[in-house]
């Protein structure tokens, strides 16, 4: 982990920042909490308003490190809580692509 609730002055949001040791590439990570009884996924959420933040809060991010030639990808935490049970977690890597072309 690189850093929690990442907000630049520009505009956009990230929950976290981090970087998978295995490939190497940034990981920009929204996390989204809801009960199995809501009968709603955390992911389905996540919209075009909420993508356009994380993109925004993703570019500021690689400008911050000077436009660094390195992979990035989106990802989705969803975490389910019921009471009295551990929380199921799980991740939905490359949960949507960096919109092509982009202009933020």
């Amino acid at each position: 982990m690189l850093y929690r609730n990442f907000r630049p002055r520009g505009g956009g949001e990230v929950d976290v920042v981090c970087r998978d040791r295995k490939t190497g590439e940034l990981v920009f990570v929204e996390v989204k909490t809801r009960s199995k009884r809501d009968g709603i996924r955390p992911s389905d959420v996540v919209g075009r308003e909420k993508q356009y933040l994380m993109t925004r809060g993703a570019l500021a991010w690689l400008r911050a490190l000077g436009n660094p030639d390195v992979a990035g990808r989106f990802d989705i935490v969803e975490v389910f809580l019921e009471p009295g049970q551990r929380p199921d977690v799980k991740v939905i890597q490359n949960a949507f692509p960096l919109p092509n072309p982009y202009f933020y």
